[in-house]
């Protein structure tokens, strides 16, 4: 197809029927900045300018496919890159990478390996290209593959801080935990990703003793993230004497509770002045930490004991006598990089509501809650999502269950600080601090892990549990 071909475009002029021609090089190009600049509707009319005339124009059609990518349509975007490449789209290796992506969503692992390798051979001074293949070796849980390639692109372009990243969480699975706080240092640097903090001259606190100088600590990522780290203000508080938390409305209570004598603030314009500052994560790189001197002291919060009673009578209300309490939790974060990963129907979760003798409480929050309505399963559901109102009062009625069984989200953080038997459904490539290899974790002793086999499999993993759960109710 030759670039001068041209596309007819009407006037924006609503009055004047006349059209105009256009070169389509030139509508792509300005498609492609509504691409870049995330106006994807714009950029859909007009792709579908060109796929009017030009319906095997290669270029378009994959261009198609990378906004349904970008709208969560995964089954979409690969039958519009595959139908890309098949038009001739196949030598720019950016189009490898893309649907090398997808296939890994999708958790077609084999194809989208393939495709990674096809793009690194296409251009191999293209940094992205083995980040790409690396992101593809971690879902493969090839973890000395994954950091070669994750090296190699580094190799290439030694600033990009996802190549950082993606060698921080492989050497973290891998029990590498010196190392990988090093690289983990990078994961503000990724671009999109949302800032620590407004602008500041303070520096960042390097771990020396403050005297006579205040330490903002900022509790940042997500809720599981602020519990784990948490561990680590105790130590803080022997290099500093005064310290401020900085974090969010919704865990500032737990927070207040777990450490009543620091100050907690929610609202940056409000922060007394302080000398320098750290964020929770990076707290574990200034202790020094390994896998044999991870932080322990769990429990290290308990619910208040107020709520807890409120919470037991209303659970000894609902639920008959001698069944056993599980609470479940079948869905995390939807914005989570790892969410397609982890996350369940309710439905998924059939294996442990089937096991005689248990009686099951949703700890579920958020748009997932609604399936709780809709369970058909042989256990009793008790729905408590209108009920819950804060972490508190998760808090409060984990302190009057007997297990908590979860997929990886913050609830089994928080019964894991509260030194509650949690057991955690984990996909094949888990997130790194659960390492690899192993049903217990350094992070909390009272947390199992089930492991998925394989790729998309979690649902061996919660067929697992539900075995376990009916021992332990035979007992």
């Amino acid at each position: 197809m030759s670039a001068s071909t041209l596309i007819t475009a009407r006037s924006a002029v609503a009055a004047s029927p006349l059209t105009v021609p256009v070169p389509v090089a030139e509508v792509f190009a300005v498609a492609q900045e509504y691409i870049e600049a995330g106006r994807l509707d714009a950029a859909e009319r007009l792709l579908g300018h060109i796929l009017g005339t030009l319906p095997n124009h290669a270029e378009a059609v994959n261009a198609s496919g990378l906004i349904a990518f970008r709208r969560g349509r995964l089954d979409q975007a690969v039958t519009l890159m595959e139908r890309g490449i098949a038009a001739g789209g196949g030598a720019r290796p950016v189009q490898w990478r893309n649907i090398s992506e997808v296939y890994r969503l999708l958790g077609r692992l084999d194809e989208a390996l393939a495709a990674a390798r096809r793009a690194v051979t296409l251009d191999p001074a293209d940094p992205l290209g083995p980040f790409n293949l690396a992101m593809v070796l971690y879902d493969r849980l090839e973890l000395p593959a994954c950091i070669a390639a994750a090296r190699h692109c580094l190799e290439l372009r030694p600033d990009l801080p996802q190549g950082h990243m993606k060698i921080a969480q492989t050497l973290l699975l891998s029990g590498d935990l010196a190392t990988g706080w090093e690289h983990y240092e990078w994961r503000y640097r990724i671009p999109g990703a949302a800032p620590l903090m407004p602008p500041t001259d303070r520096l960042l606190w390097d771990g020396r003793i403050l005297r006579g100088e205040r330490l903002l600590l900022i509790a940042d990522q997500g809720y599981g993230d602020v519990l784990m780290f948490a561990r680590y203000l105790p130590w803080a508080s022997t290099r500093a004497e005064c310290i401020v938390l900085a974090c969010s409305p919704e865990l500032e209570p737990t927070l207040r509770r777990m450490f009543p004598a620091m100050q907690t603030c929610t609202m940056w314009e409000h922060l007394p002045a302080y000398a320098c500052f750290c964020p929770f994560s990076g707290l574990p790189r200034l202790h020094g930490t390994n896998l044999e001197t991870v932080p322990g002291g769990v429990p290290y919060y308990a619910a208040d004991p107020a709520l807890a009673a409120q919470w037991k009578a209303r659970l000894d209300r609902d639920i008959p006598p001698g069944l056993r309490r599980v609470g479940i939790v079948w869905a995390g974060r939807p914005t989570h990089n790892n969410d397609h990963n982890r996350s369940v129907p309710l439905d998924a979760f059939a294996p442990v509501g089937a096991v005689a003798g248990v009686a099951l409480v949703s700890l579920q929050k958020g748009k997932p809650a609604a399936q709780a309505k809709q369970w058909q399963g042989r256990a009793t559901l008790l729905d408590l999502d209108a009920e819950i109102n804060s972490f508190e009062d998760t808090a409060a009625i984990i302190a009057g269950l007997d297990l908590v069984v979860c997929v990886d989200t913050a609830v089994g953080h928080l019964a894991g600080v509260m030194g509650k038997p949690a057991w955690i459904v984990l996909p094949y490539a888990p997130d790194w601090r659960w390492l690899t290899g192993r049903s217990d974790t350094p992070w909390y002793p009272t947390l199992r892990l089930f492991r998925a086999p394989g790729p998309k499999r979690l649902d061996a993993a919660i067929a697992a549990a539900a075995a376990a759960l009916a021992d332990l109710v035979a007992g």
